[in-house]
């Protein structure tokens, strides 16, 4: 199976180098889940252009219904074609997929040559804008494509990094931030293209995890539940932390800059109750 697949047939340089929005998840559908925003920016554009990366092979995919006998081998080559179909309707620039095993990505001193990939894709393209899990996620596989991903980043030199970098929700939303730090990516544009984005992942779908409802209502709650005292602007949100301190400041901790986002919200917590509640 090819690293590589470019839905409109472009040489790879080509494909590369017209990127500006880029996501980077460790499963064949993270990136329909949480990076739909820049999707939809690139989306029938003249100008833009969205990167898939997807970091893991899928052989460890659950499997029930019509794919419950299917061996790792089959699981893979299923999602494998699932997520170029993905890259297919969204009109992606290119989707690349690395088919590293989960247990790889999770050992550092294993996944030294995911890293140097990362490194080549990123330096290839230089997006703008990036996508990435967000460090406060509760996959063991999203944290480790983020760990990769940050070193690789820290490698760059400063001008080629990106201007943006966005750590999303996957597996535990980020509702709970603090507001002046949660950034609000509207995510309501082309509605049908979103359902189907995710709906193509019939692997995952089929087996009784409804990811399609789940995902669509979750990005409609985030709306609705943003502000309390304002009607909402956007019928979806897909909710992100900064990373851009934790790329900027090579001294700056992962479990550091999570923990400013905890203490915040814990503080922001007990000092409401102690405001309206007191002693009780």
């Amino acid at each position: 199976m090819d690293k590589h697949y470019i839905p409109d047939g472009v040489s790879l340089q080509v494909a590369q180098a017209r990127v500006t929005h880029m996501g980077i998840g460790a499963h064949q559908d993270d990136l329909e889940i949480f990076a739909y925003h820049g999707i939809a920016a690139c989306y029938r554009s003249a100008s833009n252009w969205f990167a898939g990366v997807t970091v893991t092979d899928g052989g460890g995919s659950a499997r029930v219904g019509a794919y419950r006998d299917f061996t790792d081998e089959q699981m893979k080559e299923v999602r494998y074609r699932e997520q170029n179909r993905a890259a297919n309707m969204g009109g992606y620039s290119i989707q690349s997929q690395l088919g590293v095993p989960s247990r790889i990505v999770k050992d550092a001193d294993a996944s030294v040559e995911v890293e140097v990939e990362l490194f080549t894709l990123l330096d290839a393209c230089r997006p703008h804008t990036l996508y990435l899990h967000n460090p406060a996620d509760k996959h063991d596989t999203h944290i480790a494509v983020l760990a990769r991903c940050l070193e690789a980043l820290r490698s760059m030199p400063l001008e080629h990094r990106p201007e943006r970098i966005y750590g999303c929700e996957v597996w535990r939303d980020l509702d709970w931030m603090d507001d002046a730090y949660k950034i609000a990516l509207p995510a309501d544009e082309y509605p049908i293209l979103a359902r189907d984005l995710v709906a193509v992942f019939e692997s995952q779908v089929v087996g009784g995890k409804d990811y399609v409802n789940a995902t669509l209502g979750r990005r409609h709650a985030n709306a609705t539940f943003y502000q309390s005292h304002e009607v909402d602007e956007v019928s979806g949100y897909t909710f992100a932390m900064d990373l851009g301190p934790l790329v900027s400041n090579e001294s700056l901790s992962v479990q550091d800059f999570v923990e400013g986002h905890l203490d915040r919200f814990k503080s922001d917590v007990l000092n409401r109750i102690q405001k309206m509640v007191g002693k009780l």
